[in-house]
């Protein structure tokens, strides 16, 4: 009877393709564009990267130099540095694909992987400049408003977590963090592999690849769903119903808006552009729209943990302070970056020309380098300071 019941929503999503064929195809397309323009370029070349990193011992490399970093902010192992960069690099599920893997390696405990989890889902900062900011919004400057409030947001729930499950006993700083004993790490990480490195370089390939088209199938089909869903009025319906129970007190618009949020990032940040005129407003539920992801991300995010021992509740949780949190901090940076669109500062002009796939992979470029730096500088500050 439960696997009955459990079959009604295949079939009848099965139903609704075949009677509106038309949309399927289109909202399909607009799937596999979105995926072609903003993830490909973000997501696959760092795969294979992230890939090659790992077999080479580079993470555990950073581990032991980012150990004094790691320990104290956040609890966990120095290696958890590489996932929190590839995160707000690449964008979702990178961090969720990396974790996985990780705790599949026994390099994290499953806490661990569990607190890791919670704060490395982002969207890509290609996305947010690219695709929101200047494409959505018209106004590139603005991007810098999202992606602080986003990455942030998402660093506090970090700092945050660093207390789930936490026990007096957990493993502490090693005394041992100097750059003789990383490379000792490395030389070890690379024997244990044994793979040469055209070994390495195709299992790289073929596993990105894989991943990378999984990703793809999972946008394309939640395109096709919140698609189906709004041209059977299912989504008004839901608004309707809504919109009863606050007693009128919220528009249908922006009721719609938060519908299609649960469930897609792209659908959400447009519908509230339609939804909202106050740009206070635009902002804050785009910022809450970014930092949540939608159900097609949490259904990403659950297929890489299926394979392991970590507990989805942790990432929900997560995602649920990111949200409030990106709101509250929007706001805030709204309103203290107070400067015209022509201010040196904001001054992207690569955005108006550069096309998706180069800008994506552009700002992705520059935003890893510049937190391995960051990272690599406050371990230093940090290590310096245990010292004295």
């Amino acid at each position: 009877m439960a696997a009955a019941i459990r079959t009604i929503p295949f079939f009848l999503l099965a139903l609704f393709m075949f009677f509106y064929p038309q949309e399927v195809v289109l909202s399909a397309a607009e799937g596999l564009t979105l995926w072609w323009t903003f993830v490909l370029p973000a997501l696959l070349p760092f795969f294979i990267l992230s890939e090659l990193l790992m077999g080479a011992g580079f993470v555990h490399f950073l581990g032991i130099l980012l150990e004094p970093l790691m320990r104290p902010f956040f609890h966990l192992p120095g290696k958890a540095s590489f996932v929190v960069a590839m995160g707000y690099t690449s964008g979702i599920p990178v961090g969720a694909v990396l974790t996985s893997k990780l705790r599949q390696q026994n390099q994290l405990t499953q806490v661990e992987g569990e607190r890791l989890l919670a704060f490395t889902s982002n969207p890509s900062p290609g996305f947010m400049f690219g695709a929101v900011a200047s494409g959505m919004l018209g106004r590139p400057e603005l991007g810098l408003v999202l992606a602080g409030a986003v990455y942030l947001a998402n660093l506090l729930v970090g700092i945050l977590f660093r207390f789930y499950r936490y026990q007096p006993g957990e493993k502490h700083l090693s005394s041992a963090v100097s750059l003789k004993r990383a490379w000792q790490e490395l030389l070890k990480a690379q024997e244990q592999d044994g793979r040469p490195f055209g070994q390495l370089l195709g299992d790289a390939v073929r596993q990105s690849i894989q991943t990378v088209l999984l990703v793809g199938g999972f946008i394309t089909f939640f395109s096709v769903l919140i698609k189906l869903l709004n041209t059977t009025q299912i989504t008004t319906g839901l608004a309707l119903i809504l919109n009863m129970l606050t007693g009128g007190h919220l528009t249908l618009d922006s009721i719609t808006a938060g519908v299609n949020a649960l469930f897609e990032t792209t659908l959400g940040c447009r519908s509230s552009l339609k939804a909202f005129s106050s740009l206070n407003i635009q902002i804050g539920f785009l910022s809450a729209v970014l930092a949540w992801g939608g159900l097609s991300v949490f259904a990403q995010v659950a297929s890489f943990t299926s394979l392991t021992d970590l507990r989805f509740s942790a990432f929900f949780l997560g995602r649920i302070l990111q949200t409030g949190l990106a709101i509250l901090l929007s706001q805030v940076l709204l309103n203290f970056i107070d400067l015209p669109a022509s201010s040196p500062l904001f001054a992207f002009p690569y955005l108006e020309t550069s096309t998706g796939f180069l800008l994506t992979w552009r700002l992705s470029v520059w935003v890893f380098c510049g937190i391995m730096l960051i990272f690599l500088l406050a371990a230093a500050g940090v290590r310096l300071l245990n010292q004295k």
